[in-house]
């Protein structure tokens, strides 16, 4: 069964920088490499909403909202993706939520909190 679980969030001044990462584990009918990684965000009474996605040719695709200031990226060897996340705005404060995707399978994780306030 595959797991992601993701880390790094917390508490940032507006303008501040966060690091997420998610690890991921328990590929069993394709390796990690093989999958499309993306961060999605659900704010409270809002949807869940696309972030980034980085591809297996590591191409990586923002939101407008982000564009510029997110940077994802992958580790392969690790099974991990991080989204650096720089200049933080108030309407950044979510939960960030890793996303696995392979064809027809797709898997999520439970999601890290950041919050953006001064």
């Amino acid at each position: 069964q595959v797991q992601l679980v993701e880390s790094g969030g917390g508490l940032v001044q507006p303008g501040g920088s966060l690091r997420l990462s998610c690890a991921a584990s328990g590929f069993t009918f394709s390796s990690f490499r093989n999958y499309a990684m993306s961060w999605y965000r659900q704010a409270p009474g809002k949807g869940r909403e696309l972030v980034a996605t980085i591809s297996t040719g590591d191409i990586g695709n923002y939101a407008e909202v982000v564009k510029g200031r997110f940077t994802i990226s992958r580790d392969n060897a690790k099974n991990t993706v991080d989204l650096q996340m720089n200049s933080l705005k108030p309407e950044d404060t979510a939960v960030y939520i890793c996303r696995a995707l392979l064809l027809n399978l797709g898997y999520w994780g439970q999601g890290t909190q950041v919050t953006v306030s001064s």
